[in-house]
């Protein structure tokens, strides 16, 4: 299923209402397509989907942690530190608008804004959220360096002498994290590959 029909019909579980739901949608393509993202994109989110789909049943909720990939992203903005924030309240004015229930719209603000830090929940379907945003960390080397190449593109705007100490930062914050990966499905998946491909990047940094 892709995408904008995985959208669509989580948008019928909630109201029906074929020019809205259209209208939401052509709005999350849009954001994620917009000029200066290079891997906060709907490749991104698709990839987000595929990881998780192979740990469906595992999850308490999966509505839920559908519409917090969609919207986690939804705004972007290299040069901003409220990214998380601003998205969680994007996420929660549309939610809003098709009726999703305080209950469902309360869990998605909570999960979006738990990928600013990654810090291990107690909730598990938050833990299988970051787990899918970090999944790219532990992928094969050529793949992670894509990865390396696209981020650096969307913070094109700062030169090498701002962008790799706080590049360095990032990736250290994630080593120093007792699991980069919450879940013990990706953690046996990714974490050695993860922790190899960081420390990869920071001696070329």
């Amino acid at each position: 299923m892709g995408l904008k029909e995985n959208f669509t019909s989580l948008c019928l579980l909630f109201f029906d209402n074929d020019t809205l739901t259209d209208h939401l949608w052509t709005e999350i393509e849009k954001k994620y397509s917009g000029k200066g993202r290079h891997y906060h994109t709907l490749i991104h989110l698709e990839n987000m989907f595929s990881e998780l789909e192979l740990v469906k049943d595992k999850i308490l909720n999966f509505d839920t942690i559908s519409f917090s990939v969609f919207y986690h992203d939804i705004i972007y903005d290299a040069t901003s530190k409220l990214n998380e924030e601003k998205s969680a309240d994007f996420a929660e004015c549309r939610l809003q608008q098709i009726d999703v229930n305080e209950t469902v719209t309360a869990e998605v603000t909570k999960q979006i804004l738990a990928t600013k830090s990654h810090q291990k929940s107690e909730n598990v379907d938050i833990n299988y959220l970051l787990d899918a945003d970090l999944s790219i960390l532990g992928k094969n080397s050529q793949s992670y360096l894509n990865y390396t190449k696209e981020i650096r593109k969307e913070y094109s705007i700062y030169p090498d002498f701002l962008y790799k100490p706080e590049r360095k930062k990032v990736l250290q914050h994630f080593l120093e994290l007792e699991g980069i990966f919450k879940t013990e499905y990706f953690r046996e998946k990714y974490e050695t590959q993860a922790r190899r491909n960081i420390e990869l990047e920071l001696k070329s940094l």
